[in-house]
This record gives structure tokens, C-alpha cells and sequence, in this order.
């Protein structure tokens, strides 16, 4: 896949992360939990205003802003890897992913103050329950997008361990 392929991909993650997103926020009232599989997987709509998992979500506007500038660094940063790798193969992909889902976020901080999350997976029910904090698709499509650059990163070092070596 081509540069120009890979940017399709990050523009795709866009709009589906800001559709779903739309979508969360005019079908149902903040803090709406809606059972999908019992005991394993609802629809909620939550906010965070904080980094990974809620991080430093408390924190004033100053923090604020900070955070957003380095989720707009980290952007910049993976569109010129991108650039870079000319969007070839699983890491040009997994880069994509993690542009594309780092955009979906961005687009929440700057229009809401906060990001939009939705998808809430636990184990268990009650005061037993396990829980994984909730996420949203561009979430979902930085997470798959790094295991993608981790994974091409350690099929070429593979690859270039088993090459013919001159003697």
C-alpha cells in the first residue's frame, strides 16, 4: 500500500471514530449504560478529559492544553514517519491507524474539552465485576495500529537475521 492508500486508511478512521461518536452523543444522555452482551460488553457514553485510562483527567486547563499539544506532537510526529516509511507494508498501515485515531482524539479535545468513549468491555457483574476502562474507535485504531508497527518492526528483524550473509 501506497502513501497515498495509508492516508485513506487514517481519513477512514476519522470518520467512522467521529460518526460513532455522533452517534453516542445524540442517541443517549451522558452517563447511559445500555447492556449489549450481559456480563460482558454495554455501550455506555462517558467522557474523558484525561490521557490513557483517564489519566491526569482532573486537571486544570493549563494541563489541558499541554496534553493537547502533545497528542497534536505525537500526530506530527507519526504522519512524518509515515511520510517517511511512504506508507509500505504492516508498519505504513499500523501508522495510519495510529495517525488517524490520534486525529479522531484530537478533533474531541478541540470540539469538546474532552474525548467522547462508548465501547465498555468487563467480565462479571456486580460488585465482582472487572472492568477495562471504556474506549472508542479511534482508540481501538491506535492500539491495533502500534501492535502493527511492533509486529513489521519484529518480522524484519526476523527476516534480516535469516537473509544470506556474505562471506
Amino acid at each position: 500500500m501506497r502513501l497515498r492508500g495509508t492516508l485513506w486508511v487514517a481519513a477512514g478512521v476519522v470518520a467512522l471514530d467521529q460518526l460513532t461518536k455522533a452517534w453516542i452523543v445524540s442517541a443517549y444522555p451522558q452517563g447511559t449504560e445500555l447492556e449489549i452482551i450481559p456480563g460482558l460488553f454495554r455501550l455506555v457514553h462517558a467522557r474523558n478529559r484525561g490521557i490513557a485510562f483517564g489519566m491526569f483527567g482532573a486537571s486544570g486547563p493549563t494541563v489541558q492544553l499541554v496534553l493537547l499539544l502533545v497528542v497534536v506532537a505525537i500526530a506530527a510526529f507519526v504522519a512524518w514517519q509515515l511520510g517517511r516509511a511512504g506508507g509500505d507494508g504492516l508498519a505504513g498501515v499500523g501508522l495510519a491507524l495510529v495517525l488517524g485515531g490520534a486525529i479522531g482524539n484530537i478533533i474531541d479535545r478541540v470540539l469538546r474539552g474532552e474525548v467522547v468513549d462508548f465501547l465498555d468491555f468487563y467480565v462479571g457483574a456486580g460488585r465482582v465485576e472487572h472492568h477495562w476502562p471504556a474506549f472508542n474507535v479511534a482508540d481501538s485504531a491506535i492500539s491495533v495500529g502500534a501492535c502493527c508497527v511492533v509486529l513489521a518492526e519484529i518480522l524484519a528483524q526476523l527476516k534480516e537475521k535469516r537473509a544470506p550473509r556474505p562471506h
